[in-house]
């Protein structure tokens, strides 16, 4: 039972790793990235459709994005979705390819970049230390069950702070690299 509490905090720790690593890939840097227009849906006969699934999104050179749309008749709505996200991205129609050209960051704009990815990576700690007092509850619930012993709640609860401290380092990383980046000419 002990090692299925460990077992499930750190695939929720590792869940969360993860999540912040997609969250801080949202974020806009200077370099073009295919990611940057995961979050555009496009309405496609009717329904909101991710820009992905009603196009091919590749990186044409580091400041610039092309998007090669399946569907010739649809270049205008994917165009307007582009547009009207909160990206500020303006859109060129050049036949079958839309091409969006990223403007580079003001000093300005990178400092709030750069609170925005502070506040994911806090965000981020918060939840992997949720997970490790839900761990922990867990493992003193087996003790008041007379499930597990004193001494193997404090190993356990030991090894538990051990994936915390290690995950809440990787995502210390993850924020050091991000604001390397977004500092960058």
């Amino acid at each position: 039972m002990i090692n299925e509490i460990k077992t499930d905090a750190q695939t929720r720790m590792a869940k969360c790793i993860e999540a912040t690593k997609t969250q801080m890939a949202k974020v806009r840097t200077g370099r073009a990235h295919p990611s940057l227009l995961d979050s555009i849906k496009v309405s496609y006969y009717g329904s909101m459709t991710p820009l992905k699934q009603v196009g091919n999104v590749t990186i044409e050179d580091s400041r610039t994005l092309a998007v090669s749309v399946f569907d010739a008749t649809m270049i205008q709505a994917v165009e307007k979705a582009i547009m009207s996200s909160d990206l500020g991205l303006n859109p060129m129609s050049a036949g079958a390819v839309i091409r969006i050209p990223l403007p580079s960051l003001t000093e300005e704009r990178r400092k709030d970049l750069i609170k925005v990815v502070r506040a994911e990576a806090e965000n981020s700690r918060i939840s992997v230390r949720n997970v490790r007092r839900d761990a922990n509850s867990e493992i003193k619930a087996l003790e008041k069950e007379k499930e597990c012993t004193e001494d193997d709640v404090h190993r356990t609860e030991d090894e538990i702070q051990k994936f915390t401290d290690a995950h809440i380092k990787q995502i210390d990383e993850l924020l050091s690299a991000k604001e390397a980046e977004l500092m960058e000419v």
